[in-house]
């Protein structure tokens, strides 16, 4: 990811807005903490809709296809359309978390997107926190 373009599904912009070292085991954590480090130095992303960086240590993604994919794709969609982006779109990583901030977090459109995801109670715990 260094060079490279970064591919960062839409969602994962609010999981990376919310996540707190834990998840699916400890392989999966430790690569989102350092893809989240990555990101803090404010690459240029490509906001997609398909498997990222981050899926790659995810038990889901299994033979280059998400377990989930019919609800994480309705989860990408909702965040382009909040966004006004469309997929493939290349920003710096900063200005995406912006967007992701000010048009489903402030006014409090996250859950309606994905409030059924297995993990929304971690968002709960650091929006009460804040």
């Amino acid at each position: 990811m260094d060079e490279e373009l970064c591919n960062l599904r839409a969602h994962h912009g609010m999981c990376l807005a919310f996540f707190q070292g834990k998840g699916y085991s400890n392989e999966f954590t430790n690569h989102m903490e350092q893809v989240q480090h990555q990101l803090s130095g404010n690459p240029s992303v490509c906001i997609t809709d398909q498997l990222d960086t981050i899926c790659d240590a995810c038990p889901n993604h299994q033979n280059g296809t998400c377990q989930s994919q019919e609800k994480v794709e309705e989860y990408d969609r909702l965040v382009l359309l909040h966004c006004g982006l469309s997929a493939g779109t290349v920003m710096p990583y900063q200005a995406f978390q912006k967007l992701v901030y000010d048009r489903i977090l402030l006014p409090g459109k996250r859950e309606e997107i994905c409030g059924d995801c297995q993990w929304t109670s971690l968002c709960h715990l650091a929006k009460d926190a804040k």
